[in-house]
């Protein structure tokens, strides 16, 4: 009998303890619940957690996010900021490939689906597409690389190009043996013709006598037009070309290192776009990258997502990074090809710019006019 009671006794007991640890279980799964919630309200106290919930992803245009060129630039920006803040991809940022022209509307729209508080667009082909897209969703922030969007939830990131490429032009004709330089663009456009006045500009600047072969490929994604454009302009002595051409210009790589590769005492040169091109110019023990104009888009990217995040965001408004704020610039990785004198030069012509002593160009009439001038 005192046995069956005991057994009862305990029994009632290990009951009693199982009900409590579930009460207890139950409420602490309650708490981490309502953490989760607060994770995404945005009404938060301010604290680390409500920090993270913000997130930021971009739309690439059709050059595709390893273009080696401005998507990745831009893409390599919005990883630094996820690094900074301790998110991964797919969890606080990511982006969207564009293969076409229209897919551009399409990925934005999903990207607000998943509810993305900073969108980018990267490039000026996705005007049309930032500026439908952000009317429908006005409680989202969008920003556009490389071209201006008028709307109170829209930044405009622009650079100064033409600046940067004028310094490409210093250096050109600096470098060139032949006094024959080349220029190679992705589409005939206004934001493209900014790259071209100002190198074309600063190589007159330097020597008048230069001569300058300028041609676009009709596309940034078209590698093998770039190659053939390229061998061509190396054909009739051209021995430095700048590119703006997206991933066209891999195909200007290409060409220059197929020629290298076959000839190796021939010194020609390819100065490249956006990001530091040094790798892509390299062959064995010698790299054909003279230099690149460096586009700071990464920059831009990660300062503007965290104006956004801090409720700085600054929308309706066009912000321009230029050589005076470093914005825009030349790469001195080669130092054996990027000679001191060449260097020196550049960095007085920079000075000029930011004095007001010279006002580059940035269209065809700009530097007809700037031409007659010199």
């Amino acid at each position: 009998m005192n046995n069956r009671k005991f057994i009862l006794l305990f029994a009632l007991l290990l009951s009693f303890g199982m009900l409590l640890a579930a009460c207890g279980g139950g409420g602490d799964s309650e708490d981490g619940n309502t953490g989760s919630d607060n994770g995404s309200d945005n009404e938060g106290n301010g604290s680390s957690e409500e920090t993270s919930d913000f997130s930021a992803a971009m739309v690439t245009d059709v050059g595709g996010v390893d273009d080696k060129s401005f998507n990745q630039s831009a893409w390599e920006g919005l990883n630094a900021w996820g690094e900074e803040h301790g998110l991964e991809q797919g969890e606080g940022f990511d982006y969207a490939q564009s293969n076409d022209d229209s897919d551009y509307a399409p990925n934005l729209n999903r990207l607000v689906r998943e509810d993305y508080n900073m969108i980018f667009g990267i490039g000026y082909k996705l005007e049309d597409a930032i500026s439908e897209v952000s009317g429908q969703y006005p409680d989202t922030n969008f920003a556009i690389v490389d071209s201006v969007v008028e709307g109170d939830n829209i930044a405009s990131i622009t650079f100064a190009d033409h600046e940067g490429s004028f310094l490409a032009g210093v250096a050109a004709a600096h470098k060139t043996k032949t006094d024959k330089v080349g220029f190679v663009g992705g589409t005939d456009s206004d934001l493209i013709n900014k790259f071209e006045s100002g190198f074309r500009a600063g190589v007159k600047t330097v020597n008048p006598d230069i001569e300058i072969d300028v041609q676009y490929a009709g596309a940034f994604d078209a590698p093998d037009d770039g190659k053939l454009i390229a061998s061509n302009m190396y054909k009739s002595d051209v021995d430095v070309i700048y590119h703006s051409s997206g991933a066209t210009g891999n195909g200007v790589f290409a060409q220059a290192k197929d020629i290298k590769n076959n000839d190796p005492e021939r010194e020609i040169w390819v100065i490249g776009v956006d990001r530091d091109q040094y790798e892509e110019g390299q062959i064995g023990d010698h790299n054909v990258t003279l230099t690149s104009m460096i586009k700071r888009v990464g920059n831009s990217v990660q300062e503007v997502s965290n104006m956004a995040m801090n409720d700085e965001f600054p929308g309706g408004e066009v912000l321009e990074f230029g050589v005076e704020d470093e914005g825009v610039g030349l790469a001195d990785t080669h130092e054996e090809a990027y000679t001191d004198d060449i260097a020196q030069a550049v960095d007085d012509y920079k000075q000029q710019i930011i004095d007001g002593e010279i006002e580059v160009p940035q269209t065809h009439d700009e530097l007809d006019e700037y031409l007659d001038s010199l």
